[in-house]
């Protein structure tokens, strides 16, 4: 029988709890939450469409009506996808460039009012985190845990090739 050493449990625990790594769950929830949190702004703009398209602003030329249809449409769709992990960093380029555009009419209307006055509560915020959110799974991919990388198995065995060259993708 071994015997248990405080200091062997304290060595054992710590390597569990800060050796393993858990990165592809870690990109499944990252891709999860950020897409139903994306995902749930253009929800409700459809159920308040009547009430929205009156106060969105008109972007590139387009009248509001047309912006926020653009706006939904990116909202839901390439949501879904970032969700799912199909065509991942294709489907974030979209958002993010809309939240580019985002923070740049919420700071364009406090321009009368010093920008780093902003509260961390207010709205101004909000299209900067979901950027760096973006921005990160762009760097890091969609992970194990997603429609990518069962595409992308699916070709390299029918290519005859092996996992590894997976890797260097």
């Amino acid at each position: 029988m071994r015997r248990l050493s405080f200091s062997g449990f304290l060595k054992r625990t710590y390597f569990r709890f800060t050796g393993y790594s858990y990165t592809n769950l870690g990109r499944l929830f990252l891709r999860l939450f950020i897409g139903i949190m994306l995902m749930q702004f253009g929800i409700r703009q459809i159920a308040h469409f009547d009430q929205v398209h009156e106060l969105f602003p008109s972007v590139f030329g387009m009248d509001s009506e047309t912006s926020l249809i653009i706006m939904i449409c990116i909202e839901v769709i390439c949501s879904f996808f970032i969700m799912i992990g199909f065509l991942t960093r294709v489907m974030i380029i979209p958002p993010f460039f809309a939240m580019l555009v985002a923070e740049y009419y919420l700071l364009h209307d406090h321009v009368t009012e010093a920008t780093y006055l902003i509260d961390w509560h207010q709205q101004g915020y909000l299209p900067i985190m979901f950027l760096g959110v973006y921005f990160f799974l762009i760097l890091v991919g969609p992970g194990k845990i997603s429609v990518d990388y069962f595409l992308s198995l699916h070709i390299i065995h029918s290519e005859n090739k092996s996992e590894g060259e997976l890797e260097e993708v």
